[in-house]
């Protein structure tokens, strides 16, 4: 994908480029939205907010990282949902069924080469994962779903959060403390890959 090619012609009023960028994005815009909302229906709103407002200021785009760019479209309309709902998400992760009960396995996580054992530790280390993001406050959420599950750098979190370099460097560093606190209450669902490293090596 020429990505530089790609936006020119979107700026230029290109909509199948515009939305060839957009279909690159998606899962990352809506797992960012998942992440920070902690709710399929919200982020699913959130996202769609975040398209509509890229497609309206991409001619504003002035370079540096696209990915950022649209980060900060989604983070922004997260934020604006916050505020209409003037309260802390509550819903699980996982959605419910017809019946009103909670899905175990959440289709957007279902991996057919799981065996049911292995998706079942699966979906209690998402949920213990989820349980901690949502326990952090926002703004320490919204930098380390960047950072750590977006795996943006910090100029780039930093560009999506409209937030100066060393905040973002003391936010990420003060959210993953507590998310290491947290998790150490799941402990015996995180295999060595899923553990937060030590601050020494951040």
């Amino acid at each position: 994908m020429d990505e530089t090619a790609l936006i020119h012609s979107a700026q230029n009023g290109d909509l199948d480029s515009f939305n060839t960028l957009i279909l690159h994005y998606q899962d990352s815009v809506f797992n960012t939205a998942l992440r920070i909302m902690g709710d399929e229906d919200l982020a699913q709103d959130a996202a769609q907010e975040a398209f509509i407002s890229a497609f309206r200021s991409i001619s504003t785009f002035r370079g540096g990282s696209f990915k950022a760019w649209l980060m900060r479209m989604v983070t922004n309309a997260c934020y604006d949902e916050f505020r209409r709902q003037k309260r802390r998400p509550t819903t699980p992760l996982e959605p419910d069924t017809a019946d009103g009960e909670e899905m175990d396995s959440p289709k957007w996580l279902a991996d057919p080469n799981m065996t049911p054992a292995e998706r079942s530790e699966a979906d209690e280390l998402e949920h213990a994962i989820q349980h901690c993001l949502d326990a952090l406050p926002t703004d320490f959420r919204t930098v380390v779903v960047l950072a750590d599950i977006q795996g943006m750098d910090y100029s780039e979190v930093a560009t999506a959060s409209k937030v100066p370099l060393g905040t973002i460097k003391s936010r990420l560093a003060r959210a993953r403390l507590r998310l290491r606190e947290c998790l150490r209450g799941f402990e015996e669902l995180l295999p060595s890959s899923f553990r937060l490293q030590e601050e020494g090596n951040l």
